[in-house]
């Protein structure tokens, strides 16, 4: 019934939109997945990050069992692609440097490690908002070369996994001169002088990597200009966040929109136009009815864009209590895990078919 009413939904939704959609059959999205979220709590948008208040979703460290709920999504509901969230500060134990600290990386590395035993791709996520301690990276906090540094140490570990995606940084927001910024996220250039020239680097955008500022803002423009080494921009991702509730914070139970209509039809327009592709890392919703229709129909319509859409990943999972407004935590009752609403009649690809299996 589930799968059954998921694609009825979609299909109802997008036969009725007033907005233009480019004409094409539905062809499965590349990647569908959530956030296992622990090691950047503490963590706050002016990039101070207290260490303490971490929770690592690593059931040897913390008895959060986040290798048994990537095991779950994995086998039971089809997802190939988890975004494992770090402090800067937890990586380097409070020191502004891109000099990793052994034993602290090795925990993260515990999360990495378990991910990509699931089989599936695994986004390491430096979470610090564009900053350190309340100061911009390139503008007046830490220098582009420090933060070069931290991203060649991280890919000279995993340069030979191509299941790992590089987040260049979560949710810059604020930023005075986002070309600038655009010249801060080309410190990716490390991540392939390390030695991983072929894996996803993921490049985030001005105001909360909002989809639907992402052009209007000047970021689309911006980061266009980003290449690799050789002039490519091969497997550099547009980096997207989009949230269903009314001022788009993730905050809120009840969903409002698709967002098909002011954030994914420009966007999609605009990558299509300039040959360009999008990963949207952070979406969600609460346990609701109105989150289940409003996300099934924003899924349908990105399914519909896999050409320049490449995914989705829900927010989040991870050690978060079940009763967080946005849980996407499964709870395990002894002889197996149960979904939350959302993941269950919405998100899961075993309900909306609409993504490849690619693990």
């Amino acid at each position: 019934m589930a799968i059954k009413f998921s694609y009825s939904f979609v299909v109802a939704a997008l036969s009725t939109m007033t907005v233009a959609v480019n004409a094409q059959t539905f062809a499965p999205l590349q990647f569908a997945g959530v956030n296992i979220a622990g090691f950047d709590f503490g963590c706050g948008t002016d990039g101070t990050c207290i260490v303490s208040d971490a929770v690592p979703p690593v059931y040897q460290l913390s008895g959060v069992d986040g290798l048994g709920q990537m095991q779950h999504f994995v086998e039971n509901d089809g997802y190939n692609v988890f975004r494992l969230p770090v402090g800067w500060q937890y990586l380097t134990y409070n020191q502004s440097t891109g000099v990793l600290n052994e034993t602290q990386f090795s925990n993260y590395n515990m999360l990495v490690s378990n991910c990509l035993s699931t089989g599936a791709h695994c986004e390491i996520d430096i979470h610090n908002y564009a900053r350190y301690d309340g100061q911009i990276i390139g503008q007046g906090g830490p220098s582009n070369e420090i933060f070069a540094e931290l991203w060649y140490n991280i890919a000279s570990y995993w340069k030979n996994e191509p299941k790992v995606i590089f987040g260049v940084m979560n949710e810059p927001h604020d930023i005075p001169n986002i070309v600038t910024w655009a010249e801060s996220v080309q410190v990716f250039t490390a991540i392939r002088e390390a030695g991983a020239n072929s894996q996803m680097i993921l490049l985030p955008g001005n105001n909360y990597t909002s989809a639907q500022t992402f052009v209007s803002s000047g970021s689309a423009a911006a980061l266009g200009m980003v290449r690799n080494p050789d002039g490519t921009f091969t497997n550099l991702i547009m980096d997207v966040h989009k949230y269903l509730d009314y001022d788009n914070s993730g905050t809120h139970a009840p969903c409002v929109t698709n967002n098909i209509e002011d954030a994914w039809y420009p966007l999609t327009t605009w990558l299509r136009e300039n040959g360009r592709q999008a990963l949207n890392t952070e979406t969600g919703g609460g346990n609701v009815d109105s989150c289940v229709g409003y996300m099934s129909q924003q899924i349908g319509y990105q399914a519909a864009q896999s050409d320049v859409i490449l995914g989705y990943l829900g927010w989040s999972a991870g050690s978060f209590a079940t009763n967080y407004v946005l849980s996407q935590v499964p709870y395990y009752n002894g002889t197996g895990w149960n979904d939350t609403l959302l993941v269950s009649m919405a998100m899961s690809p075993m309900t909306n078919m609409l993504v490849a299996s690619v693990v």
